[in-house]
């Protein structure tokens, strides 16, 4: 069998390492990336960790054209679909543009992938589109209440692939609703290397700890937890990586369409992260106390028995591996890859 994997939007941070992945596990990436929030310099990186060149295409997936002509020279025989806008700030912000791109990337992949006869599929997909948490921990049966546009978008294809499968009985496909994914390759050559100011968490502590921004400020101190700081599952990017290679793994005993929760089953709170942090940069992070954001949450986290279950994939890697692994990323590249 071919053993050629396309990853589409392969340049970013969770396609950058889940390539590392694929390398270790037999498989050969070959990554499709527009840039528009993703550097080559990753892929190079990649290159540097494997030994192992990794084809990289600069263009944009609504390109059918520039996709076609990537399955017809590697005839992946499993697509990984990363590839989107991601901040759900932005979404909210500029809609059209989050519905336009990552609606229309995935249009044209998939048609691409069917006049190609690859069949076999692992979508990114996001525990967003969950919304507010009706139970605790969240399982694939949760109601799907998106509530930005963000969020929409991972439900509306999630639904699109769905109604493939059913269209299609040769559609093998996975979608993975990941919760939140932190760390960096222990190399601490890649890592996340978000532009402008950080919207996630982790990133954000860290550029405070390395000194590219003042203080952390925490949304909320009176919150319904043991601290009062909200509370998230935090999960390594290596072991979010793992997860996907186990899916392509499983896709050829797979039949139709499922979703799948990938996470670890554990809440962190905000303010045991940044203790965390601190230990491991071995320096206190500033932070203060600023009002809730709208559309915040308490808390969140995962049921990943289902994972364990269909995938054979469960998280190994702790909260001190996730700080670890971030702060030996962001303290050798502070300007992430602009350095290179």
């Amino acid at each position: 069998m071919n053993n050629w994997v396309l990853i589409a939007g392969g340049a970013g941070y969770i396609g950058s390492h889940t390539a590392i992945s694929l390398v270790e596990n037999g498989y050969r990436p070959v990554v499709i990336d527009n840039m528009c929030n993703s550097s080559p310099e990753s892929i190079r990186r990649v290159e540097s960790i494997t030994g192992i060149e990794v084809p990289l295409i600069q263009a944009d997936l609504r390109d059918s054209a520039a996709v076609r002509a990537v399955f017809d020279r590697y005839a992946p025989s499993a697509v990984i679909h990363f590839a989107g806008l991601k901040a759900v700030g932005e979404s909210v912000e500029r809609p059209l543009a989050y519905y336009d791109c990552n609606l229309g990337a995935s249009f044209s992949l998939f048609d691409e992938m069917l006049r190609a006869g690859c069949h076999s599929l692992v979508f990114s997909s996001s525990a967003t589109i969950y919304g507010e948490p009706q139970q605790l921990p969240l399982t694939e049966s949760h109601p799907i209440r998106p509530t930005n546009p963000y969020g929409h978008g991972k439900a509306m294809i999630e639904q699109i692939i769905m109604d493939l499968g059913r269209a299609r009985p040769d559609i093998r496909a996975f979608n993975l609703r990941y919760f939140n994914p932190v760390g960096a390759h222990p190399s601490g050559l890649i890592g996340e290397d978000p532009s402008g100011i950080p919207n996630n968490l982790m990133p954000f502590v860290s550029k405070v700890a390395v000194g590219r921004l003042p203080r952390l400020q925490v949304f909320g101190s009176d919150w319904p937890t043991p601290d009062g700081s909200g509370v998230r599952d935090y999960i390594h990017v290596m072991d979010l990586a793992e997860a996907h290679v186990a899916a392509v793994r499983a896709l050829p005993g797979q039949n139709g369409v499922r979703a799948v929760n990938i996470g670890t089953g554990r809440g962190t709170s905000v303010l045991e992260l940044v203790a965390a942090f601190s230990a491991a940069a071995g320096q206190e992070v500033p932070w203060e106390v600023a009002p809730r954001r709208a559309g915040d949450i308490a808390r969140c986290y995962a049921d990943p028995a289902l994972a364990r279950n269909l995938l054979g994939w469960s998280a190994r890697r702790s909260l001190a591996d996730m700080c670890e692994d971030t702060w030996r990323w962001q303290s050798r590249n502070p300007d992430g890859y602009g350095e290179a």
